[in-house]
């Protein structure tokens, strides 16, 4: 059982006792990440991550990497479009230092100016390889076909004209509006015990005073467009796709069930149809993002040329099979045995639970307990899968984005007609 707890500054503490492990996971959450950010400020909230691990009034850099990994330790962070997290997992003997570091790192960085001029050529480096990187670049490239304009739409990283562009008053206004304590979450699992750890919380964190400003935001209008950007590559890779769920909306577990069935393992439709009985691409797999208002449900696959059109119509077919002829009973009980094993396999990971704990507590405001996750995906049916296909599944919300070598432009509705969807 998690435990929760609200500090006087309004920190939450979301945790839970594993007394069986020998280890504690120990997560910063913030709710703020790349939708957050203004279009002259694009990549500014994973600068800011950098730039915490870069040096406070009382640890270089080195010591901050040192000081956990001496002792066995771990420490990372990352940026999503919602949130940004700080973790650490250690041994449950030095649970007090991994939250000084982690505390320390929070509350106490320089942001010094010769740091943020070292860290923006790390940070130009890192969009470089990942614009070398077209099977990951390709699904930044469909957000913005499918949400122009939209922060939503936008890249992670920002662009090199924006990182180039960040200086120190900008990321220093935007950490103190940002990270404040209504905005963070601490996330614990493992061996600890709860009453001490809060006091050592409280002591770390609980007597900063940060009220900064609630974040506006408004949804992205979805936009239908086909986009082929050119690049030397060998294959084309293929996002293919359709507005999909807000994380609060009540069919998300159908369309976790959905997501499987189509493209979410190895069993799945595409994989064995694409790969394993055409062999027509080593990656192809489905998934489904959901945000605060909106969400995508997108089709991945990399090709060579010759079988792009041949790729995307077998796409088409699958989810007009979905749509029109819905799944098997057979099928919905293997995808819910196989969400519930990976869910329960995670539980015994501290630092999937302490995710847990962590994601949910900053996006819904509550923590959804894998238990709850199990229950609700249960009573999905046949007919709320093929409802859900039905509702997203539209040839007038579909769209298309490629990356790779030249080849002929698709007529997107004409195909989608002929797969009848």
């Amino acid at each position: 059982m998690y435990q929760k707890e609200i500090l006087e500054n309004g920190i939450r503490i979301v945790s839970e006792e594993i007394p069986f492990v020998n280890s504690v996971a120990l997560g910063v959450w913030v709710r703020t990440g790349s939708r957050n950010e203004d279009e002259d400020n694009q990549g500014v909230s994973h600068f800011l991550e950098h730039l915490l691990f870069k040096g406070t009034t009382r640890r270089t850099a080195r010591q901050i990497a040192e000081e956990l990994e001496a002792v066995g330790g771990v420490i990372n962070a990352f940026t999503t479009k919602e949130y940004t997290c700080f973790y650490s997992r250690v041994l449950a003997e030095h649970l007090d230092l991994a939250i000084d570091v982690l505390s320390d790192m929070f509350f106490n960085s320089l942001l010094a100016p010769e740091d943020i001029e070292k860290e923006k050529r790390v940070i130009l480096e890192e969009i470089k390889m990942y614009e070398d990187s077209p099977d990951e670049l390709i699904h930044d490239l469909f957000a913005r076909t499918i949400w122009p304009g939209h922060p939503l739409g936008r890249a992670i990283l920002g662009t090199y004209e924006t990182v180039a562009a960040l200086n120190r008053d900008l990321i220093y206004r935007y950490y103190q509006e940002q990270y404040n304590c209504a905005n963070i979450v601490l996330a614990a699992a493992g061996k600890f015990n709860t009453s001490e750890l809060i006091v050592k919380l409280e002591a770390s964190f609980g007597r900063q005073r940060r009220p900064g400003k609630a974040a506006q935001f408004h949804p992205p209008v979805n936009r239908a467009a086909t986009s082929m950007q050119v690049k030397d590559t060998e294959q084309v890779q293929i996002c293919l796709g359709v507005p999909g769920l807000a994380q609060d909306d009540p069919a998300i577990y159908a369309v976790q069930a959905l997501n499987n069935i189509l493209g979410g393992g190895l069993s799945s439709r595409l994989f064995q149809l694409i790969r394993e009985e055409r062999a027509l691409a080593y990656s192809v797999y489905s998934y489904h993002a959901g945000f605060g208002d909106s969400g995508l449900f997108t089709v991945y696959a990399g090709t060579s040329p010759d079988n792009y059109r041949q790729v995307v119509q077998l796409v088409l077919e699958e989810l007009a099979s979905l749509k029109n002829n819905g799944v098997t009973e057979e099928e919905l009980k293997r995808t819910k045995d196989q969400i519930r094993g990976n869910l329960l396999l995670g539980q015994e990971s501290v630092s999937q639970r302490m995710s847990r704990l962590g994601k949910t507590e900053v996006s819904f405001g509550r923590v959804i307990t894998a238990e709850e996750v199990i229950e609700r995906l249960n009573q999905v049916t046949r007919d709320d899968v093929q409802a859900l296909a039905q509702r997203l599944f539209r040839p007038e919300y579909l769209s298309l984005t490629a990356l790779g070598p030249e080849v002929e432009p698709l007529d997107l509705a004409a195909i989608a007609s002929s797969a009848g969807l």
